[in-house]
């Protein structure tokens, strides 16, 4: 299903997005080594209640998870690089985190996900990989609005990526996103320009490059869920949820004090 939201829907958007983007702010704030993931999970599962939201996450079993997810928050360390599930592990110096949230409020969802090193230490290759997520989400942000196309973002996304040196997959990518947090248009983390479905105001994406260090194969963690490098090389993600307007694009999972 491919969802167009009316202003009042969007209006609840940007209520949601900022929600989403503060939650993950705040999560990153709070954050240090020795922190458990399983106290970052139960931190945004306050935070989630006390807005008065709901999860998207913790009742969450599609059919390529051992679901249901059980969690608020997914949590990547190092060579994790997709739906992290939670586990009793304390951050160390230097680990690489992603946090992917997504949450529901007054029936509208947002997702975005952050990615960042934990402590002082602070690899560079490391800082590269998040860098090159972070360019390849402007870029695929800059792609988007009225008339362009899905593979218009796809490519811009992708271009990005590969310029920095990495191999892409394209097993897992963006979506459309509004009254459920997975909808269609699937948006690949790279593709051909002028192809696919025509962006319409009112359509609401998830934009979501990530990369694995030295490879672009996943590997399937034993619990199920959690989606590994296959060389165990370091991974990050990052991720926006978007609106289409007259006039382009607006990020809706940006920070309040942005």
């Amino acid at each position: 299903m491919i969802e167009i939201l009316n202003p009042a829907e969007i209006a609840k958007a940007r209520v949601t997005g900022r929600l989403v983007a503060d939650i993950l702010q705040t999560l990153k704030q709070r954050t240090a080594v020795g922190t458990n993931l399983l106290e970052i999970d139960q931190w945004t599962a306050r935070m989630i209640q006390d807005a008065g939201a709901e999860s998207c996450y913790v009742d969450y079993a599609p059919s390529f998870g051992r679901g249901p997810f059980g969690h608020y928050i997914c949590t990547g360390v190092n060579d994790a690089v997709l739906h992290g599930l939670p586990y009793d592990y304390d951050l160390q110096d230097g680990d690489l985190l992603s946090l992917d949230l997504a949450v529901s409020k007054a029936g509208i969802a947002a997702d975005s996900a952050i990615s960042f090193i934990v402590g002082d230490t602070k690899p560079a290759e490391s800082l590269e990989l998040i860098n090159a997520t972070e360019r390849a989400l402007a870029a695929g942000i800059a792609a988007a609005g009225p008339g362009a196309r899905i593979g218009d973002i796809s490519h811009a996304i992708g271009t990005a990526l590969i310029d920095s040196g990495y191999e892409v997959n394209t097993e897992f990518g963006g979506h459309g996103i509004g009254s459920t947090m997975h909808q269609d248009p699937h948006v690949p983390n790279t593709g051909r320009a002028g192809r696919g479905y025509t962006l319409r105001p009112g359509l609401m994406l998830a934009l979501e490059p990530w990369v694995m260090a030295d490879t672009a194969r996943l590997a399937f963690d034993a619990d199920g869920w959690t989606l590994r490098s296959a060389t165990g090389a370091r991974s990050a993600h990052s991720e926006h949820t978007i609106v289409i307007t007259d006039d382009g694009a607006d990020i809706l999972t940006l920070p309040s004090s942005s």
